[in-house]
């Protein structure tokens, strides 16, 4: 079998019509309902594989379940440099949240210093889920240990009027307060972000098993 064989093979269409509800954006027809589990085996035994590196070259796919397998395939990639080169190549065909959230590269962790310049550049893309990605790998890699409070500008200099990246820039700040609160309130208190996001920072923050409810009181007190 080939990959969209193998794919069509796990086929499960109730999932593909959940799938659906959840990625309005994409056309049900384009969808083979595959659940992410067996997607992410699929993709760890085909990393593997020979066809694996043709297949991530075929682009642009014809199905959802194509993209997010790619997506799993980058995320499984050894090497940084040619991991880098496959996810500039597929950016630009990511269509929509679940795809672009799906990947996150292992090797990623292990090369900081050149995927912070990385991220600088994607989260300045105009492209909605190229810029959304950039957000997303700075909240990923940089909130813990790496942590520098210059790197909460990247998102803020984001000006976007698209919902899904309001939404990332929002989760990223959430995500901020919770692992680095002293830093990160400051942006809350000084109005940094417009207000549709930073009242979607606080609420997101509330709904945080890891704000304390302290916190969660003045946050909510911060509401514009």
């Amino acid at each position: 079998m080939n990959i969209k064989e193998e794919l069509f093979a796990l086929q499960d269409s109730s999932y593909g019509d959940f799938q659906a509800n959840l990625i309005p954006n994409i056309p049900r027809e384009r969808i083979i309902g595959v659940r992410v589990p067996e997607a992410r085996k699929l993709a760890k035994r085909l990393a593997r594989e020979a066809e694996a590196s043709q297949f991530l070259k075929d682009l642009p796919h014809e199905y959802y379940d194509e993209n997010m397998l790619h997506g799993l395939l980058l995320s499984e990639m050894k090497n940084y440099d040619a991991c880098i080169a496959a996810v500039e190549a597929f950016l630009p065909f990511v269509d929509n949240w679940a795809v672009c959230d799906i990947m996150s590269p292992k090797i990623f962790r292990k090369h900081k210093t050149a995927l912070l310049e990385k991220i600088k550049e994607w989260s300045a893309s105009e492209k909605t889920y190229t810029c959304r990605f950039g957000i997303e790998m700075l909240m990923t890699y940089f909130l813990d240990d790496d942590f520098k409070p210059e790197y909460l500008e990247i998102p803020v200099s984001v000006h976007s009027e698209e919902y899904y990246v309001q939404m990332m820039i929002a989760w990223f700040f959430a995500s901020s307060l919770a692992k680095q609160w002293d830093t990160t309130i400051k942006y809350i208190e000084d109005q940094r972000l417009d207000p549709w996001t930073h009242n979607k920072t606080i609420q997101k923050a509330r709904e945080s098993q890891r704000i304390t409810p302290e916190q969660k009181e003045y946050l909510k007190s911060l509401k514009r």
